[in-house]
């Protein structure tokens, strides 16, 4: 377990050494002993934690009550800043799912989280969520933790349905491309019209295509700051008109600017937690788009 500091806070932090036998699935554990006001920044990713210390982690703000304890927020959770983690002695793994595999793993499809967080306990039962921290707390290595945690999502998402192939393709076209992509184009390439691709994406992942894009532009260009770039570059890099409409967007995510978002812990870990990772895929390698369904004779698909 490596060590993080910064604000004057000391984590424990461990990254997987496997990839996951789900793919769009990462996960990092975490040992901190005071967890002081921790801004949550919004991610391109379903997140799971699934707390297991001695203490319990507290999410404060955001539109839903305070919850405690093992969560599950949906992909953007945290925009504007104004959602906040405390605690103490708070030992935790989380876990980041591409939206595409969200619904098929955890029960429950991003659309319904809508910006929200909510329990694991709301979704898997108090005595299963009761088991899964039991195990975890009683498993004394990190990577038999993740061994666990991959097993138990793995099993869950044999059972459930996966979303449209070609919501997935979607998705992962505005990944690869760091969220510059015309989602005309999309369409176009899908045989699909854009209402279709809107209201399938947005029913399917909790959000829309062009809000989507945003997130995971966002995304790259945060990290990007975090990483030492300065912001005119960034702006120029990541496909911002300019410098101003960086800062709209960090602004808009964060509450915060281009200069101070650098210094948030959230997003400065990121490099230990999950070297080398970008936003969530959902497949392991690209594709060509698929096919798109036969349409009968004077009928239109919604």
């Amino acid at each position: 377990m490596r060590t993080f500091s910064q604000g004057g806070v000391a984590w424990g932090v461990e990254c997987r050494r496997r990839p996951s036998r789900v793919a769009g699935v990462t996960m990092a554990g975490f040992r901190i002993a005071g967890l002081d006001a921790l801004r949550m920044v919004p991610h391109p990713a379903v997140t799971l934690v699934l707390d297991f210390g001695a203490g319990s982690p507290v999410l404060d703000g955001g539109a839903g009550p305070r919850q405690r304890g093992s969560i599950v927020a949906g992909p953007g959770f945290g925009a504007g800043g104004t959602v906040w983690a405390r605690g103490e002695n708070v030992e935790c793994l989380q876990v980041r799912l591409s939206p595409v595999i969200a619904r098929s793993v955890l029960g429950v499809s991003p659309a319904e989280l809508d910006g929200l967080v909510v329990t694991v306990e709301e979704l898997w039962g108090r005595r299963e969520t009761e088991r899964v921290r039991e195990r975890l707390a009683a498993t004394t290595s990190w990577q038999a933790r993740f061994a666990l945690t991959d097993a138990l999502l793995a099993g869950r998402r044999e059972a459930r349905a996966p979303v449209d192939p070609e919501v997935a393709w979607a998705w992962d076209r505005i990944v690869d491309g760091r969220g510059l992509v015309r989602v005309d184009g999309l369409a176009q390439e899908l045989g699909w019209s854009r209402k279709r691709l809107w209201s399938r994406f947005r029913s399917q992942l909790g959000l829309r295509p062009k809000a989507a894009a945003k997130l995971v532009r966002f995304d790259h260009a945060a990290h990007r700051l975090v990483a030492g770039a300065g912001a005119a570059g960034v702006a120029a890099d990541t496909g911002y008109a300019d410098q101003s409409h960086l800062h709209r967007d960090v602004m808009e995510f964060t509450g915060l600017t281009p200069a101070t978002v650098v210094a948030e812990p959230f997003l400065a870990v990121d490099h230990l937690a999950w070297p080398g990772t970008a936003p969530m895929r959902s497949t392991l390698s690209p594709g060509p788009p698929p096919r798109p369904e036969p349409q009968r004779a004077g009928h239109s698909l919604p």
